[in-house]
């Protein structure tokens, strides 16, 4: 049955199914790659902001510098 066929009944079955063992690792392991992108393109942005941007958003140049110089696996 083509996926434009599916009614958003049998569609809804199957998201909630549990994915195998194996597709669970890899969805996880693709979260933390996104996790870990989305932290490290903050980061660079952060570094980029000057004094004036940095004090509307409320964050010392220390504080900023502090969190831009973390590794992306690092909270």
């Amino acid at each position: 049955m083509a996926r434009s066929q599916m009614t958003a009944s049998t569609l809804q079955a199957l998201a909630l199914q549990p994915l195998p063992p194996v597709s669970r690792v890899f969805v996880a392991l693709a979260q933390i790659a996104l996790t870990w992108e989305v932290r490290r393109t903050g980061r660079q942005s952060l570094r980029k902001l000057d004094a004036h941007l940095l004090k509307d958003i409320g964050i010392s140049a220390q504080a900023a510098r502090f969190e831009a110089d973390k590794r992306f696996w690092q909270r």
